[in-house]
C-alpha cells in the first residue's frame, strides 16, 4: 500500500517516513503544499497524513483542490492546531480524520490501517479470503493458521490484493501502489512476486485475468 506524507517538519517528516516503511507501506513525502498538490493530484495512493500548516500552500487548500478534482483517496489531517472549529474545517474540506500533535506512533498506524480498510469496505482489522489470513495490525499474513514468510514486496503484493479482492487488479495499478516514486520501478517483477506468492498460496486463490490483470478470489 503507497501512502503520501505531507509535512513541513523535517524531522517528523522523516520519522514518519522510517515508521511507515517498517510498517510495510510504499512512501512518498513532500515538506510544502504545492509539491503536494501536484503529487496528491498525479499520483496513486491508499491514504495521504496531511499537515495543515504547510508553506506555499496551507493544507486545507491542497485538500479542497484534491477533492475539486476528484481525488477520493483517504486524507488524515495531523496539526498542532487542536480547536474545534480547525477540526470542522478540515472535515468540511474533505479529511476522512483528524489527528492531533503531538501523537502515539502506535494510534497514527491505527488510524490509517482503519481509513485504508474502511476505503476498501472492510470493517475489519484482519482480511479473510479462503483459508488465507491478513493481520494487517501486525502485517502478517496466515494460511490456515500457518504464517507466511513473505518479502517486503511479496507482502505489500498480497495486501494490496487483499484489500481488493473480488477485482480485477492490473499490473500497473501494482505497480503504482507497491513501489513508492523514486523507486526503479520495473513492471515485469510483479510477475515475480505473482509466481512467488502462488508458491506460497493455496492453488487457485490468485487468478490470472488474460490482458487484464490478477484477482484474489477463495476458489469455488
Amino acid at each position: 500500500m503507497r501512502v503520501l506524507v505531507v509535512e513541513d517538519d523535517g524531522v517528523l517528516r522523516g520519522q514518519l517516513v522510517s515508521t511507515l516503511e517498517a510498517a510495510g507501506y510504499a512512501v512518498d513525502s513532500a515538506d510544502n503544499g504545492i509539491d503536494a498538490q501536484h503529487l496528491g493530484t498525479t499520483g496513486s495512493y491508499d491514504a495521504v497524513l496531511l499537515d495543515l500548516g504547510l508553506p506555499r500552500l496551507d493544507g486545507l487548500s491542497v485538500l479542497r483542490n484534491w477533492r475539486a478534482v476528484g481525488r477520493t483517496m483517504p486524507v488524515l489531517i495531523l496539526t498542532a492546531r487542536d480547536s474545534w472549529h480547525e477540526k470542522v474545517a478540515g472535515i468540511d474540506a474533505g479529511a476522512d480524520d483528524y489527528l492531533a500533535k503531538p501523537f502515539h506512533v502506535e494510534e497514527l498506524l491505527a488510524r490509517l490501517r482503519a481509513l485504508i480498510r474502511r476505503a476498501g469496505g472492510h470493517a475489519s482489522a484482519e482480511l479473510v479470503c479462503g483459508p488465507l489470513c491478513l493481520d494487517t495490525r501486525n502485517g502478517r499474513a496466515s494460511v490456515a493458521g500457518q504464517v507466511l514468510a513473505l518479502t517486503s514486496h511479496e507482502y505489500r503484493v498480497l495486501a494490496y490484493l487483499m484489500h481488493h479482492q473480488g477485482e480485477v487488479v492490473s499490473r500497473s495499478d501494482l505497480v503504482e501502489h507497491i513501489y513508492a516514486q523514486d523507486f526503479d520501478r520495473d513492471s515485469n517483477t510483479i510477475e515475480v512476486f505473482i509466481a512467488r506468492l502462488r508458491k506460497k498460496l493455496p492453488p487457485g486463490l490468485i487468478e490470472t485475468i488474460r490482458g487484464l490483470g490478477y484477482r484474489l478470489g477463495a476458489p469455488r
